[in-house]
């Protein structure tokens, strides 16, 4: 149970949890039309990934600042900024600008994100911080039933415009309530030590990952030689900068938090790869109306949610890595379901299943591997083991969906109905799935469980 010195607290993380995600996920079907009135279609790519990319730097802004002061201070500017991010896009007058706010609202959410995971280890006992980070999942529950379906009336009724004004309106309250909250409440929110236990990745180093992945993310908008050089001056600067903000061993899955940060990144690529490619598949190939793919969405939402209780509140004596292992072995078997659900003979319904389940591991795996990072970070160094958490999650996506994305467009011809490239594209997820499972091992935590 809450004791009365966490609850005002938690409530404060999870109005912010709330409105982030309300924000983050209702803008999303607006963006296809927003780009195509500012005669900017090509760029969606851009528009849609530079929020990913943007992402990493306010992960790594808001950890750092969580390490130096508290994570009080980034979680305020986080919520404010968010708000301006809104304002940005709703006025924009060219689909850069758009991009631009796409960018700013990245930084955002990664400053937001990180620093409430910051928050919860400098605030919270360890008795307590399962719960707390399985209610912060819950909160994305509403924003995913309501968010999406909401602001595609309000674009289609009125304007793309109205859904980020309003949102603007509607968050820019409480997030000052939230602030205001913060401030009286500073010494419950966690001071970092004022020590120094290791150098901090620098802001310049985060910036050029950010442009990188932004990089990527343009490349695949077309196949001239303007994309091509993009391409390669984004994987240049991912491969140069990347390893200079996680943790040394990352890449060899060395015991410890380096193979917490990788495991991220492995799960996180498959799962939001797979929740991009089915969606695709059932529009397109399956002719699935647009209602049964947004009940898959929303039967997605809620089985994350509830897999995150279950985890924090029936499994929170389980040892952590033990859960992680679970958790991929689900989403391995939901990445067969999606393989299988490509094949005409089966019914569309195996394919938008998949979502589910897969979504079921992630609720499971997710919360464990940040419990497992915030026991492995030395004390005062949480902001950094979250940050860290964000970047290779970030990556993930990024890394996973464009080898998905290469082999999928390699394969269309091939098959009935490119059904083939799709089936490709979900082959692949089995290589991320089954190295979370094999390696979660690594990332244990000796000792009583967590």
């Amino acid at each position: 149970m809450w004791s009365r010195k966490y609850l005002a607290v938690t409530a404060s993380f999870a109005a912010v949890m709330f409105l982030t995600g309300f924000a983050a996920l209702a803008v999303v079907p607006t963006l296809p039309v927003a780009a195509r009135d500012l005669h900017g279609v090509s760029l969606y790519p851009l528009v849609a990934g530079c929020f990913v990319a943007a992402s990493l730097l306010g992960g790594v802004l808001g950890g750092d600042w969580a390490d130096r002061a508290g994570a009080r201070r980034p979680l305020a500017a986080g919520v404010v900024l968010a708000v301006v991010t809104l304002l940005v896009s709703a006025t924009s007058t060219t689909i850069w600008q758009l991009a631009a706010g796409r960018f700013l609202d990245g930084v955002a959410a990664g400053m937001v994100a990180v620093s409430i995971n910051a928050a919860i280890a400098q605030s919270y006992p360890e008795r307590l911080r399962p719960r707390a980070l399985s209610m912060m999942a819950s909160c994305w529950i509403v924003p995913s039933l309501a968010g999406p379906p909401l602001a595609g009336l309000v674009a289609a009724w009125w304007s793309w415009r109205v859904v980020f004004f309003g949102l603007a309106v509607l968050t820019v309250i409480p997030s000052l309530a939230v602030v205001a909250l913060l401030r009286g409440r500073s010494g419950q929110t966690g001071t970092a030590p004022s020590g120094d236990s290791g150098p901090r990745p620098a802001l310049l180093v985060a910036g050029a990952v950010s442009v990188g992945a932004a990089l990527a993310q343009y490349a695949v908008s077309g196949w001239d030689v303007r994309h091509l050089l993009s391409a390669v001056a984004g994987l240049a600067l991912l491969v140069v900068f990347t390893p200079r903000l996680l943790p040394r061993g990352t890449g060899r899955a060395a015991r410890g938090l380096p193979a917490a940060v990788l495991l991220r990144g492995l799960s996180s690529g498959a799962y939001f790869t797979l929740e991009a490619f089915v969606p695709l598949l059932l529009a397109t190939s399956r002719r699935v109306p647009p209602v049964a793919t947004g009940l898959a969405f929303t039967g997605a939402a809620v089985a994350w949610a509830a897999s995150s209780w279950v985890q924090g509140h029936l499994l929170d004596r389980r040892p952590r890595h033990h859960l992680v292992t679970a958790g991929a072995v689900v989403m391995a078997a939901a990445v067969a379901l999606a393989a299988a659900g490509t094949h005409p003979a089966m019914p569309a319904l195996t394919a938008a299943s998949a979502m589910v389940v897969a979504a079921v591991g992630m609720g499971v795996l997710a919360p464990s591997l940040t419990l497992l990072s915030l026991s492995h970070s030395p004390p005062g160094r949480q902001g950094y083991a979250s940050s860290s958490m964000q970047t290779s999650q970030n990556l993930g996506q990024i890394a996973v969906m464009g080898i998905a994305s290469a082999l999928f467009n390699a394969c269309l011809g091939f098959g009935s109905a490119d059904l083939a490239g799709y089936a490709a594209a979900f082959g692949l997820l089995i290589v991320p799935c089954a190295l979370a499972a094999v390696l979660a091992s690594r990332a244990r935590v000796d000792g009583p469980a967590v």
